[in-house]
């Protein structure tokens, strides 16, 4: 019970500071998939300038099914891991095109968040991150995503078990948050994750949310 207070005195905080996030649905879960697919290990910067590229080479998805993963590795090369990527991609789109008869993923929405992630993850290179962030955007489906920022952030607060996983912090985050404040939240975190609560050198100086920080609380005020 006190975790759970702790997490809505968070999230009631950054609501604060960034406001409350309106959850949108993005048109299309196929773009959302291979979009999150290029964010892998790299900047947001690059995933987009990397995903523009892509769609003005390859307007259409079907374009893609029997591309040569080289070529479009030369397409996507700022995003990194281009390579792994293409191939990544290339497979994804084929898997769907099998599964489904087309280039479509609107049948997910009809299906459990269990059996839909589970779908997901059966596609080389889609990881729970992925999986989550397609079922969340595109379909609104109750899940929370854990990206490095989530993962950093929620852990510094005191949210998550110590030694958890990015897949498991998904777990204990979407046993403490309420449902509909998945969405918010999420956004929430990773924006405070680039302002202030970064990987190196985080701001505690100037967190607006220090006081509800185990890291703050343990590593900044303890030092003599």
């Amino acid at each position: 019970m006190a975790l759970r207070k702790n997490a809505n005195a968070v999230n009631s905080a950054l609501t604060s500071v960034y406001g409350r996030r309106s959850r949108r649905i993005n048109s299309d879960p196929l773009d959302t998939l291979v979009e999150t697919i290029l964010s892998q290990n790299t900047s947001d910067l690059n995933s987009h300038r990397a995903f523009g590229r892509l769609k003005e080479r390859y307007p259409d998805w079907g374009l893609l099914l029997d591309a040569d993963p080289l070529e479009v590795a030369s397409v996507i090369r700022s995003g990194g891991l281009a390579d792994i990527k293409a191939r990544r991609i290339v497979g994804a789109l084929n898997r769907v095109m099998e599964e489904a008869g087309s280039l479509k993923l609107g049948f997910l929405s009809k299906m459990p968040k269990r059996e839909a992630t589970e779908w997901l993850l059966s596609i080389d290179g889609v990881g729970p991150k992925t999986a989550a962030i397609v079922l969340l955007f595109s379909f609104g489906k109750p899940v929370f995503p854990v990206d490095t920022h989530v993962h950093r952030v929620s852990g510094r607060l005191g949210l998550l078990s110590p030694r958890a996983t990015r897949e498991g912090a998904q777990q204990e985050l979407e046993a403490l948050v309420p449902e509909e404040e998945y969405y918010s939240m999420h956004l929430n975190l990773i924006e405070h994750g680039r302002r202030r609560c970064r990987a190196m050198n985080p701001l505690c100086d100037v967190c607006e949310i220090s006081r509800l920080c185990t890291y703050h609380r343990t590593s900044v005020m303890a030092q003599p």
